[in-house]
């Protein structure tokens, strides 16, 4: 849409307190962003804030209780202004300070775009993580229209993350990103992985967090249960289940975690159960992922 105005932005970062040196530096990463009016709120996720030097608008959210990535990123474009929202993990920081303004061009560009998906680069400069790209063939160079993102680095438009119901926050983390896609893909918005938007992070697994691999199958249960039509949840969730058995056979305890996820999916009240139509289904096909995959 040419001659649109650019949005306000705002930049969020979630912290539990556990990293103070990565939340020093992705903080002053923002520096150049705020310099250029880019609002920074930081929502400590049961945690104290660091106080904040620099230019620009800061908001802080202290949260009681650490309730987990959806809530807290919940909580953070709550409180922030920008038509535009940025987010940013406290173990990332921005590598451009340009991105703010080539973020802001590309929502004004496309009234539809409703999440930019960044290029999530290995600060050291190595081949980064093959799910920092959120689609099957993994080229982090190209960019091209997606059905999910990852949580690590991204942008989202207020209004549509607003239509569609924000993060599901009973799943705490993992999967929570897809849910949200799923739903704004529903509603006839897009979503766009942006080579060009490039953030750091370091090269590291989800495994990395004990509790992954039962939320990974408690969630996987959530996600199919809340938005698949049950044919298709049927073979998502038989998919992964059999995926998850060859890739973790070797390791008993991990599998035993997500197995043990995968079955409390089924006990716990999904939040709303909203299947996608099969226009989206088909949609979801013909970009490469479809949902039973």
């Amino acid at each position: 849409m040419s001659g649109a105005a650019e949005p306000s932005l705002s930049c969020v970062i979630i912290t539990m307190g556990t990293r103070p040196a990565e939340l020093a530096r992705a903080i002053a990463s923002t520096e150049p962003l705020r310099a250029d009016g880019v609002e920074l709120v930081l929502v400590g996720n049961g945690a104290d804030l660091p106080p904040v030097a620099g230019p620009g608008a800061v908001r802080t959210v202290r949260l009681p209780e650490n309730r987990g990535v959806a809530a807290g990123r919940n909580e953070g474009l709550a409180a922030s202004t920008g038509d535009v929202v940025l987010f940013l993990d406290d173990d990332g920081r921005f590598a451009d300070p340009g991105i703010g303004k080539h973020v802001a061009a590309r929502f004004a560009a496309d009234p539809r775009l409703a999440v930019l998906a960044f290029h999530v680069a290995d600060p050291d400069g190595g081949p980064g993580v093959r799910w920092h790209v959120p689609r099957l063939r993994a080229d982090a160079g190209r960019s091209s229209a997606v059905t999910t993102f990852v949580g690590a680095g991204f942008a989202a438009r207020r209004s549509a993350w607003l239509a569609a119901g924000g993060l599901p926050e009973l799943f705490f983390f993992a999967h929570e990103e897809t849910d949200l896609a799923w739903r704004l893909i529903e509603r006839g918005y897009r979503l766009e992985y942006d080579a060009e938007a490039r953030m750091c992070h370091p090269p590291v697994a989800n495994a990395r967090h004990a509790s992954w691999y039962r939320y990974d199958g408690r969630n996987r249960v959530l996600l199919a249960r809340r938005n698949l039509p049950w044919p298709l949840a049927v073979v998502y969730l038989l998919d992964w289940l059999v995926l998850t058995m060859i890739r973790e056979r070797r390791s008993t305890g991990a599998l035993r975690a997500w197995l043990a996820g995968f079955a409390a999916g089924w006990r716990i009240d999904p939040g709303g159960r909203r299947p996608l139509s099969l226009r989206t289904v088909w949609q979801l096909t013909r970009l490469g992922r479809p949902p039973v995959i």
